[in-house]
């Protein structure tokens, strides 16, 4: 079966573990004066824009944004995406990988997780101009690599982290939203690791150590879906990448999310779309 084009962060001539887990490359550098156009695929890493010209395209999982000036794009692994970036854009594009981390970097862990739950952030002129200065440095130190550098690097990433979550959550958040966030980012992470066997609500509640009542709150405090739903969106949202992305039959597809019925999984699809899987294949590419 034909898999949606993965992309890896490029081999780089140090062998350390930090060059082979990050990347910041100026975006200038990167274009050339020439257009960059990226048909849709995904990474198995964490692929960060930071855009203080920019004009052009993004499709992050078939939502659609048009690229401004003063702007954040988070892609998580996992994501499909589609890129037109015209030639005049200028800033960061930064790629480090789900371990970037080690695990006693728990803090700066779950910093980078959060600020990857959304995908676009449109900061105010002083707040992307903290953050391009953060980054500057960090690109300065990429580049010198003088001692100690890579600690500098993850304290820039750090606040750069901080910058965009204090983006998203401009109120505070009391004890009690933070262990429902908590809760719901272990059960997305969950859901992206287990879509294609479990897709039962008492399965992920388990997972969890929840009742399925309790994970069902949690899932409705924050996003007014119940965990029945948050799977459905990701069953469909898978398809619709492979339906896309691929040309597989649906009969493959319907057998690489899980489903034994192909007839099953086409009026399944169609409940949630108003598509069959091959008319929305052919409206939709």
């Amino acid at each position: 079966m034909e898999k949606i084009p993965v992309r890896h962060i490029k081999s780089s001539s140090e062998k350390t573990d930090f060059a082979q887990n990050f990347s910041i490359r100026n975006i200038q550098d990167l274009l050339s004066g020439k257009d960059l156009i990226q048909d849709l695929h995904r990474h198995d890493f964490f692929h960060i824009l930071v855009l203080q010209k920019g004009s052009g395209f993004h499709s992050i999982d078939f939502k659609n944004y048009d690229i401004k000036d003063a702007v954040v794009f988070f892609v998580r692994p996992g994501q499909a995406h589609q890129l037109q970036l015209h030639a005049e854009s200028s800033g960061y594009m930064i790629r480090l990988s789900a371990d970037f981390y080690s695990s006693d970097d728990k803090t700066l862990s779950s910093f980078l997780r959060k600020s990857g739950i959304q995908n676009y952030y449109s900061p105010d002129e002083n707040k992307f101009r903290k953050i391009l200065s953060v980054l500057d440095s960090a690109f300065q130190e990429y580049n010198d690599k003088q001692d100690n550098y890579t600690e500098v690097i993850k304290a820039n990433l750090g606040v750069f982290f901080i910058e965009i979550i204090r983006e998203q959550n401009k109120n505070p958040t009391d004890k009690t939203n933070l262990y429902t966030q908590e809760r719901l980012e272990e059960f997305q992470a969950l859901l992206e690791k287990h879509l294609f066997t479990h897709k039962q609500t008492a399965d992920y509640a388990e997972m969890l150590h929840l009742t399925s009542y309790q994970l069902n709150a949690v899932t409705k405090t924050l996003l007014n879906k119940t965990a029945s739903e948050l799977i459905t969106e990701a069953v469909i949202l898978e398809s619709k990448r492979y339906l896309l992305a691929t040309a597989n039959q649906v009969s493959q597809i319907a057998g690489y999310m899980g489903y034994d019925d192909v007839s099953y999984f086409i009026r399944f699809f169609k409940k949630y779309t108003g598509f069959s899987p091959e008319i929305f294949r052919q409206n939709f590419k």
